[in-house]
């Protein structure tokens, strides 16, 4: 089994990434997705999850729901990213949640949980930045059979060139994630996404 991951600048691109992973056989249990959330693009009136987030959790649950994984987002927080939008075992690893009971804290935040799942370090420090700054993530755990199709899914021209955003993130002073960094407000998140408009 292999993680195959992507960025993408929006939401709407991820969840179909991750409707065309679903089609392709890879069950919503091995798929997770990511997205930053400090502009409050969603409500957190669709779930109990989002209900335990709003009442002061800080943490919702996030299991999939039996119509796919996006039928189960949940809003919680991941330390140095923020509030965000996600489901799956990535999002319950990045915020120490373990059987849906919270475990003392994040276990590694997101770079944590993604360098556990097979992820280059230097990969995932590009990965959570991006979900810092605005973008949604999408990880699959997947069988070796469908890898090259996970690949082409997430590698899409829609999905974001990892190299490149490196590049654009160093060009200006980045050199990794950084949990102590500080969330992106929305003005941040809207700045950065017209630069990856820009950028495209």
């Amino acid at each position: 089994m292999k993680t195959v991951t992507g960025l993408f600048d929006n939401y709407d691109d991820a969840a179909e990434a991750v409707g065309e992973l679903e089609a392709t056989g890879i069950p919503h249990s091995d798929i997770s997705i990511v997205s930053n959330n400090s502009d409050g693009w969603y409500d957190g009136s669709r779930s109990e999850a989002a209900e335990d987030a709003g009442a002061g959790a800080g943490i919702g649950a996030v299991v999939g729901g039996a119509g796919g994984l996006l039928t189960g987002l949940g809003i919680m927080a991941i330390p140095g990213v923020g509030p965000v939008v996600a489901a799956g075992w990535l999002a319950a690893t990045a915020t120490g949640i373990v059987a849906g009971a919270v475990a003392g804290g994040a276990v590694g935040g997101l770079v944590g949980s993604l360098t556990e799942s097979g992820v280059p370090e230097g990969d995932a420090h590009v990965y959570a930045e991006g979900v810092r700054r605005g973008g949604t993530l999408v990880s699959a755990k997947v069988d070796d059979d469908l890898v090259a199709d996970a690949e082409q899914i997430l590698g899409q021209s829609r999905s974001v060139d990892l190299a490149e955003r490196r590049s654009s993130y160093e060009a200006d002073g980045w050199t990794g994630f950084d949990a102590d960094a500080g969330e992106y407000v929305p003005d941040e998140v809207n700045r950065e996404s017209a630069r990856a408009i820009r950028r495209s």
